[in-house]
């Protein structure tokens, strides 16, 4: 379970969130939704320790980065935007990698490995390098390595970048698997339509700040659009006056 409490933090001394309080529980797929600039990102970062909080805190399972830093960052697995792999090592390389920093017993993980590989058409290309990749691959690769660990929280930013129909298909496939399997999981997508059909709840973010949050009915409610789409309930915070 990710809890994030009253969290204000932002690049060096200029603010970008502003008490974002949200919780994703065991089992559950949050939907991490705002325009450009909303601060989507920014939370992220926080939560996998690439910044600082000026206020409030981010625990993964009661446990804060402070307390245990290796411990935490091994609970989570992230697929970035924009997918970051190491020039010099073959995909083999990176598996065997990502099996050393988690500390995953190598033949059970390489057995989940080989599966994902096979469904994502990378099964023949272990010997290749990153250079070889084109960005849909290269993203698929970043898939395989975060979704073959244990991790207890799957975050995935924007993750239908670059894929091809068959592999949105196939990473929808694996969530709903972690998901059942009691994982949590933060997706920020601008593809609304698909957030809809799999996330259970939704925290919408607007200048910094939470909006609002909840699932669709209650987003519903909440906006007085009782038939809308999320979609909708999007576009109308979007039209609504800045906080700031």
């Amino acid at each position: 379970m990710l809890t994030v409490n009253n969290l204000t933090g932002g690049y060096a001394h200029v603010p970008v969130l502003h008490d974002v309080s949200f919780t994703v529980a065991d089992g559950q797929i949050a939907g991490l939704i705002g325009l450009n600039g909303a601060g989507k990102s920014t939370t992220i970062k926080h939560v996998i320790g690439l910044l600082t909080p000026t206020k409030g805190t981010i625990a993964i399972n009661d446990l804060t980065l402070q307390q245990d830093a290796t411990a935490y960052h091994q609970q989570i697995a992230y697929v970035p935007e924009t997918p970051v792999l190491y020039p010099e090592l073959t995909l083999k390389e990176h598996i065997d990698l990502t099996i050393s920093a988690y500390g995953l017993p190598a033949k059970e993980t390489w057995a989940k490995a080989d599966r994902l590989l096979a469904m994502f058409r990378l099964d023949n290309k272990l010997d290749w390098f990153p250079n070889n990749f084109s960005k849909g691959m290269r993203q698929k690769v970043m898939i395989v390595t975060a979704f073959m660990t244990d991790a207890q929280l799957f975050i995935i930013d924007e993750p239908f970048t670059g894929l091809d129909p068959l592999a949105v298909h196939d990473l929808l496939t694996i969530v709903q698997e972690k998901k059942a399997a009691g994982s949590s999981i933060l997706m920020s997508t601008h593809i609304l339509a698909t957030a809809q059909q799999y996330a259970d709840t939704f925290i919408l973010l607007n200048d910094g700040r939470v909006r609002t949050q909840g699932s669709l009915a209650a987003l519903k409610k909440e906006f007085g659009m009782t038939d809308a789409s999320l979609d909708d309930i999007y576009m109308a915070m979007t039209k609504e006056p800045s906080a700031s």
